[in-house]
């Protein structure tokens, strides 16, 4: 039994990487179209945002001398490229999907309308929407958020390397504990880093809940879709 009919999911461009230190690992990639695949199967509609920390990031370009505006451009095509990977993963895996964009730069990739991603979400295909928001000072878990909240998601399953919310960093502290469930005040009030604020915020606003998981360890995306309490759930 599926738990959700339509999710966004955003996944890190940093565990594109996988064993590697810079670009996309192909077994990672594969990986990922596999549990795709997996919850595809299940009859679940799949948007996707992918961030391009992988490739570069353009807040960190910025610290390094770039121009703000130039290096979050950088960053949107970071996630292009990223996306077109994914596309051509899940192609393997015998799934059809379409990469849109949030800047015009056909023939990559198709602009980005919220009707035509959900036309073909409902044909039965992985949208992948890419070039975050379009615009500079936006992260792309921002994009993810407004995507999600666009294309009417259940839920924005954000898959991390982490199984969920903690009270601290658990690489760092050993003694923090995980949450099964949070509410978004509560994210506010303890100072928690789940997403920018600006992301938070507008899923607040807009009732749009968000499921933290470690989406590195295989069948973790099915076993959300099907309910099981692995992560962390995060609501009004």
């Amino acid at each position: 039994m599926k738990k959700f009919n339509r999710i966004l999911l955003k996944l890190s461009g940093e565990s594109l990487m996988g064993e590697q230190k810079y670009g996309i690992d192909e077994k990672r990639l594969a990986d990922y179209a596999r549990q795709i695949r997996e919850v595809h199967d299940m009859g679940v509609q799949i948007g996707i945002v992918i961030g391009g920390g992988n490739i570069f990031r353009g807040l960190s370009g910025a610290g390094r001398g770039f121009d703000r505006v130039k290096g979050d451009q950088m960053g949107m095509l970071a996630t292009v490229i990223n996306s077109l990977g994914l596309s051509s993963a899940l192609a393997s895996e015998g799934l059809q999907s379409r990469v849109l964009t949030a800047i015009r730069m056909e023939p990559i990739g198709e602009f980005y309308t919220k009707w035509r991603a959900i036309e073909a979400l409902e044909q039965g295909q992985v949208v992948i929407m890419s070039a975050g928001t379009g615009n500079p000072y936006f992260t792309t878990d921002t994009g993810s958020s407004l995507r999600g909240i666009e294309i009417e998601a259940d839920v924005m399953l954000k898959g991390t390397r982490v199984d969920g919310i903690y009270t601290a960093d658990p690489e760092k502290d050993p003694a923090a504990t995980k949450f099964s469930e949070i509410t978004y005040d509560e994210i506010y009030n303890r100072g928690l880093k789940v997403m920018d604020l600006t992301a938070t915020t507008m899923c607040k606003e807009n009732n749009l809940p968000i499921y933290v998981f470690n989406m590195d360890v295989y069948g973790n995306l099915r076993r959300v879709i099907e309910g099981e309490d692995i992560g962390t759930l995060v609501h009004n």
